[in-house]
């Protein structure tokens, strides 16, 4: 026996348009419950090329991409030239033998060449499969670039620059036709990308365009998962329409003025690939490719772009606030410039702490004299990539809202947590040339299992949304029995030590107290020394008496507000040594993979839990 409820209520908004909520909810009785919206979904075009011919015929002259030339300005391609140079990438793509049965896979960062070959392929039918660069740049034996040449055959493979990626290619020898926008001689037979864009399109490319459906693959995305070598996430058109179409509908504002992006997310993700390239080309916006990284040593050319693009919507991963913040708050013309047109903030991939949180909004209330919506979402690659959405103001971080229309969720009972799980038609089916995975990610009724966990924001009234409640495979007992959520409990420390952890991963599996394996942030840690660290080794600065007190003090404060056993933190080990892309510790996006930081750093856990821990050790 089920029981259906429908929740509706009206709540203050913003002068931002965002749509209200129409919650529907049924408890079965095998403890599941079953959420959706009770908003239709809208039209879908049938693929993604729909949507770059509609930018092309309602706005040729508008900007739809730019980026830096070399000589600093802007180099800007118009919505009718994306489709006439896409058109021509397909034909050229076509006339080469290259197909359906083959994916085109791209090694380099994001530009507007790679973009057009995404597009041109796309449409003509012929899966794209963009490859981190981190693999081919920042790894030493190309394992996983081997993996990929030889799992998933790519037919073509393109490098932007093509000298930085000719280690990998000449190590690992693939089958592909390599095409570069830039070539020297580095390796024979590379086709220039200029070759593509002198192609004429003619009836192939039409034909091919008009054979694409809305089940057709138009991209494969690679994740890695918590192990292993990468999985390659199908992504239909439906898929990446249907997305838009739901975007659009929590977010009615999209519609109301074209949306400025400028944005580094990688196009080898689905948060740069899928949701912010994808909303440019749907609401016939301009994306601005930012050269720029929320690393030491690269975040320059992130402030300048800012500044002269003054972005509507300013996204990126929760990390780079950590970036942006001390920016915006010691210089306030800058702050001003940027937030001068910004409707939306917008973050995702990982938890905001809240002192991120407190300290956008108190930027937003001086530039502009009033809150700006701080807005987030929960979903993956395999969901392309919002599955929920806030699409009201909240004043905490922590929601994620709710199902986007024709979203259907599962709440599922996971031990003292609960799992969510998904279906609709933003959901992938499967993995590629993968059945044995696919099977193992969808649950006897067609449901993701997305591995994520939530909880109500309020029992009483649901239609206040769902908080993110950790990972349930990161959850672990202490040898207490008590469970420890470790996504949350890591949220709430990095807050509490800013800035002087960048980030960490918990212990205390089987072990009586909680411990972190911490990345200190070095510049916040210099400063907190004063001069006298200018000269000193990182091994000297973690070992810093000084430091030590100025951190324990925070873990202090910390510990006083979390008292139990689950939440307190008795330990914290500092580490010099970063995340190791090769054993997945990291992605390219800065996320931390906290199994494989623990299994590989094993012995730095052990040593956290022994009698004599070290001086790198600050004892709460």
């Amino acid at each position: 026996m089920t029981v259906q409820r429908h929740w509706t209520k009206a709540y203050p908004h913003t002068p931002l348009r965002l749509a209200e909520r129409h919650l529907v909810m049924e408890r079965r009785a095998d403890g599941a419950v079953l959420l959706k919206s009770g908003v239709p979904l809208g039209p879908v075009p049938r693929q993604l090329g729909d949507d770059l011919r509609a930018g092309a015929a309602r706005h040729p002259d508008r900007v739809f991409l730019a980026e830096r030339g070399k000589d600093g300005a802007w180099v800007k391609l118009t919505y009718a030239e994306a489709r006439a140079k896409a058109d021509a990438v397909s034909q050229w793509l076509l006339d080469n033998g290259h197909g359906p049965a083959n994916p085109v896979a791209a090694l380099s960062d994001n530009s507007m060449a790679m973009g057009l070959l995404m597009l041109g392929a796309m449409q003509a039918g012929i899966p794209f499969m963009p490859v981190s660069p981190a693999y081919s740049l920042m790894s030493k034996d190309f394992a996983k670039v081997k993996y990929i040449c030889e799992r998933f055959t790519p037919s073509l493979i393109y490098a932007e620059t093509l000298a930085p990626f000719v280690p990998a290619l000449k190590a690992v020898a693939p089958k592909a036709q390599i095409v570069a926008n830039e070539a020297r001689g580095e390796l024979p037979n590379v086709v220039r990308f200029a070759d593509l864009l002198a192609t004429k399109p003619g009836r192939a490319a039409e034909e091919a365009f008009a054979r694409v459906t809305p089940e057709s693959t138009a991209k494969i995305l690679l994740t890695s998962g918590s192990t292993g070598f990468p999985k390659g996430v199908i992504n239909t058109h439906r898929m990446l329409t249907a997305s838009m179409t739901q975007c659009g509908q929590a977010w009615p504002f999209l519609g109301d003025r074209p949306p400025v992006l400028c944005d580094w997310l990688p196009w080898n993700h689905t948060f740069g690939s899928n949701f912010c390239f994808n909303s440019a080309l749907r609401f016939g916006g301009t994306l601005y490719i930012d050269e720029g990284r929320p690393i030491p040593g690269r975040f320059a050319p992130t402030l300048r772009n800012l500044r002269e693009t003054k972005p509507t919507i300013l996204l990126n991963v929760a990390r780079a606030y950590d970036f942006l913040l001390p920016e915006f708050e010691k210089d306030e013309d800058f702050a001003r410039t940027v937030f001068a047109n910004v409707d939306m903030i917008f973050y995702a991939g990982a938890g905001l702490p809240q002192n991120l949180w407190d300290r956008l909004e108190a930027v937003s209330i001086k530039t502009r004299g009033k809150r700006i919506p701080i807005l987030t979402s929960l979903g993956s690659t395999e969901t392309a990539p919002p599955a929920i959405v806030c699409h009201w103001t909240m004043d905490v971080t922590g929601s994620i809202g709710l199902p986007l229309p024709a979203l259907e969720a599962k709440l599922v009972p996971a031990g003292d947590k609960t799992e969510i799980r998904f279906k609709g038609p933003n959901i992938s089916p499967g993995y590629y040339r993968d059945a044995e995975r696919t099977a193992e990610a969808f649950d006897a009724e067609g449901f993701y299992k997305i591995g994520d966990a939530v909880k109500w924001a309020d029992p009483a009234d649901p239609n206040l949304g769902l908080l993110f409640d950790g990972r349930v495979a990161e959850n672990f007992k202490l040898l207490t029995g008590t469970w420890v959520a470790a996504g949350m409990l890591r949220l709430d420390v990095l807050s509490a030590a800013a800035p002087l952890i960048q980030d960490a991963a918990v212990t205390g599996m089987d072990q009586e107290w909680v411990g972190l394996l911490a990345f200190p942030n070095m510049a916040a840690c210099k400063a907190a020394l004063g001069p006298e660290a200018e000269p000193m080794a990182p091994d000297a600065i973690v070992r810093h008496p000084k430091l030590h007190a100025a951190l324990k003090a925070k873990l202090a404060a910390y510990n006083a507000a979390h008292p139990g056993s689950s939440q307190r933190v008795a330990r914290v080990l500092l580490m010099t040594e970063p995340p190791n892309i090769d054993a997945g510790e990291i992605t390219d996006k800065g996320y931390l993979n906290q199994r494989a930081i623990l299994a590989r750093r094993a012995a730095l856990v052990e040593r956290l839990y022994s009698d004599k821990p070290g001086d790198d050790v600050v004892s709460a």
